[in-house]
């Protein structure tokens, strides 16, 4: 029996004559280590499910910050807080980057046409609203906006944009053909209600372009006290539509 004791005690008193000390015990979490744990989780909010939505989020950031020409697939990895590899495994190349981003710009400016044209109003003020719809966001958002429309940096044969541009294509077509009384068709116009859109889209593109580029800054500094942009194409586009058509 003794003999036993003495055997047991010594298993038991072994780990104390090896030199072992027993773990220090948990500190408590103090809310300055909650706020810490806070911070650092809004720094890095981009987790693998929404990273390709965040990619391009930041990369209509650099857009609208540093132009077309900042627009690097580093750059947009560098906004996102991502590796340099992350843009080229969601995108493939820098095209595919600023094609899904030129869809998300047509998308945003279809919504803005759409809403301009669903007033109550006769089909005169809806194009009047819709042409003032077209520059605002032209305004809004001039980066997208000449993205949009620099064909040779994108690839029109992505299904997003492709869709995206032809539903902004049919639109104008259509606002057009409700003013002409005619139906747009997806095959086919008729000369006169395509020459209403190519006069139409021309005269608010070639203004919007003109705006953004600073052309019409001498102009407007010459117009009489209370008028501006607005005013300026609101009188454009009423001695345009009121103008009877012909030669």
């Amino acid at each position: 029996m003794g003999r036993s004791a003495v055997r047991r005690d010594s298993k038991v008193a072994a780990p104390a004559r090896a030199g072992r000390k027993p773990a220090p015990p948990r500190k408590a979490r103090t809310r300055d280590d909650k706020t810490r744990d806070a911070k650092a989780s809004e720094a890095t909010p981009y987790h693998h499910g929404d990273l390709h939505d965040a990619l391009l989020k930041a990369a209509e950031t650099v857009l609208e910050r540093d132009g077309l020409g900042g627009l690097t697939l580093r750059a947009v990895a560098r906004e996102a807080g991502v590796s340099h590899a992350a843009p080229t495994h969601h995108f493939g190349d820098l095209t595919g980057l600023v094609s899904e981003l030129a869809a998300i710009g047509f998308r945003q400016f279809n919504l803005a046409m759409a809403a301009a044209g669903a007033i109550d109003a006769p089909p005169m003020f809806k194009a009047l609203a819709r042409a003032k719809a077209y520059v605002a966001y032209a305004q809004a958002h001039p980066g997208m906006y000449g993205l949009m429309f620099r064909t040779e940096r994108l690839d029109m044969t992505r299904p997003s944009l492709h869709e995206a541009a032809s539903a902004s294509f049919a639109g104008l077509a259509g606002a057009v053909g409700v003013s002409l009384q005619q139906q747009a068709s997806d095959e086919a116009l008729s000369l006169e209600h395509a020459a209403a859109i190519a006069r139409a889209w021309s005269l608010v593109h070639g203004f919007t372009t003109l705006l953004l580029d600073g052309r019409l800054n001498d102009i407007l500094k010459r117009l009489p006290k209370g008028n501006d942009v607005e005013t300026l194409l609101d009188a454009m586009l009423r001695s345009t539509v009121s103008r009877p058509p012909g030669p």
